[in-house]
């Protein structure tokens, strides 16, 4: 074997030596996700649903307001998410999450104890089928509790739905909250 056939012999295993360390790297470093399912419990008729309306929701304002087939702008209420104006973090993914669980569709509405909020807005707990909209964005970490007196009947459930949200680092308590903030 001459010196430039084992020149070449020699750069081809450096080469392949060096893919194969590449690559074990590549898998080594692989940071493993975990999913986390959320399990979604309606919320318990504690407040009485027999005043309850039912709309089609025709566009999505936030996270946190819609607009029904009447023309009002309904306001979610116990949860507050981030708003698109001034745009604050997370504010887009709030709205595109609400936007998905509630565009087109029929909805329930459900007061608690006021019927609109300091601005006009009607405020109403919102239900497709068995979810209970307002807890669902809390718990997929897209919205904060935000419990305003009197309005304050599944005060617990939002509280809880947030802990789980934190534990589980969803949405606003996930890694792009704390790179936001902290700069981690």
């Amino acid at each position: 074997m001459n010196s430039k056939e084992s020149l070449r012999n020699t750069s081809l295993y450096l080469f392949f030596g060096l893919c194969l360390i590449s690559i074990g790297l590549a898998i080594f470093s692989f940071k493993k996700t975990e999913t986390v399912q959320v399990i979604f419990t309606p919320a318990p008729p504690a407040i009485s649903t027999s005043s309850a309306t039912f709309a089609k929701v025709t566009r999505v304002i936030d996270g946190d307001t819609i607009v029904i087939n009447t023309g009002e702008h309904i306001r979610y209420i116990g949860m507050n998410a981030p708003e698109l104006s001034p745009q604050e973090c997370y504010a887009t993914e709030a709205a595109d999450i609400n936007k998905n669980l509630v565009l087109g569709k029929k909805i329930k509405l459900v007061k608690d104890v006021s019927e609109t909020d300091k601005y006009g807005r009607p405020l109403r707990f919102v239900y497709i089928g068995d979810i209970f909209v307002d807890d669902y964005l809390v718990k997929v970490g897209a919205a904060k509790i935000e419990t305003v007196p009197p309005d304050t009947e599944f005060k617990d459930e939002f509280l809880s739905s947030q802990n789980y949200a934190k534990e589980n680092k969803l949405g606003l308590w996930g890694e792009v909250l704390l790179k936001y903030y902290y700069y981690v």
